[in-house]
């Protein structure tokens, strides 16, 4: 008979991210400890230890938290020890996804994750879809003229974020349509402020410090602060305008190619060294590796906005980094780069233009990650 693991083994073991009710689960129904056991560990009523595997047992209906706790268990299963669920263990136990190369799903990776992928879910009309058997989930968001495909996501994040109840299923079937909750608003408000607070410290060590050359930087180097929670993107609000014929302003492919280029920096962005700033590419001294010769999902999504900008060059690259990325309106993008009012739509557009162009060029490159 196998050896019942201590509530111990169970909370040691598993990740950080992993909720609490959640090891309980685990610990009871894969480890075999009971009820009381598990209360007296973690100092509270039996009825609240029974209260969270009920729940946990009713959440099973849901496909991706029955995929998470079905692997979770699995690997508290096949040791029995301390180190079941290790920290740099991937979330799975099937040698097919092993071959994915998707890291390993610590805690600073999930949170990572999640600040980029719930703040696309907060945007208006944004779904997270994913069907049985995929190892990976899409990001889809209503655009004027259709729908749109935002982001990609590993299958282990969707079910790491569905464990914690930050994205609930909103619609089960052969492909399942998962929503942002309140708890994952509250969430990525905290990731938010987090990443922000860093920045910024990171900003007044620069500035204490200097260039290195006893220069103070200037104010064009000093890290930009992005629109966070914004409902939509200026691109989004743009698109909906409508020339005197009644044409809309941005044409669907137009929006499409500025949103991609917005998953590529929100994705390279995790990957920026320490005192570098997206507006010093913009020179075209920058030396740009081929998005094909990167190894990993960061490294191609930073090759690929270089590529961007490097190509656009200032003006142009100034305005999609500015609109799309930063999420800057078009009259504070007018205000700091000394244009005359109303002529950023134009300006804009143009550069999205050429931003369509650079894309269609990298042909398959250009696609999202995934």
């Amino acid at each position: 008979m196998q050896k019942a693991l201590r509530s111990d083994d169970i909370a040691n073991s598993a990740m950080g991210w992993v909720p609490r009710a959640a090891l309980n689960y685990l610990a009871h129904t894969e480890g075999g400890l009971s009820i009381r056991a598990l209360a007296r560990k973690a100092g509270c009523h039996a009825s609240t230890v029974s209260r969270q595997v009920r729940a946990f047992e009713a959440r099973r209906d849901d496909m991706l938290v029955d995929d998470a706790l079905r692997k979770l268990g699995a690997q508290v299963q096949s040791t029995g020890a301390a180190g079941s669920i290790g920290k740099d263990t991937r979330m799975t136990t099937s040698p097919e996804c092993d071959q994915t190369g998707a890291p390993p799903l610590t805690e600073a990776r999930l949170h990572d994750e999640a600040r980029r992928v719930l703040r696309r879910l907060c945007e208006p009309g944004a779904i997270l879809a994913v069907a049985a058997g995929m190892d990976k989930a899409v990001v889809m968001r209503d655009t004027p003229g259709g729908s749109s495909r935002t982001t990609v996501v590993d299958r282990d994040v969707s079910e790491a974020m569905a464990l914690n109840g930050w994205i609930n299923c909103d619609a089960s079937g052969r492909v399942s349509r998962y929503r942002i909750t309140g708890a994952g608003r509250s969430v990525l408000a905290q990731l938010l402020a987090k990443a922000e607070n860093k920045a910024q410290g990171l900003g007044a060590q620069q500035e204490a410090e200097g260039t290195g050359k006893g220069q103070a930087p200037r104010s064009d180097e000093t890290p930009r602060r992005m629109r966070y929670g914004t409902p939509d993107s200026p691109l989004i609000c743009l698109a909906r305008r409508r020339d005197r014929d009644g044409t809309r302003f941005l044409s669907v492919d137009l929006v499409r190619a500025g949103e991609r280029l917005r998953e590529d920096f929100e994705m390279a962005q995790m990957s920026l060294r320490a005192g570098e700033s997206w507006d010093s590419f913009l020179n075209g001294e920058v030396s740009v590796p081929a998005p094909s010769a990167a190894s990993d999902c960061r490294a191609a999504a930073r090759a690929r906005v270089l590529g961007v900008l490097c190509d656009l060059g200032p003006g142009l690259g100034d305005v999609v980094l500015r609109c799309c990325c930063y999420l800057e309106g078009l009259e504070t993008a007018e205000r700091e780069m000394g244009w005359s009012a109303r002529s950023g739509k134009i300006v804009l557009r143009i550069a999205l233009q050429r931003l369509k162009r650079h894309y269609d060029s990298l042909g398959e490159e250009a696609g999202l990650m995934g």
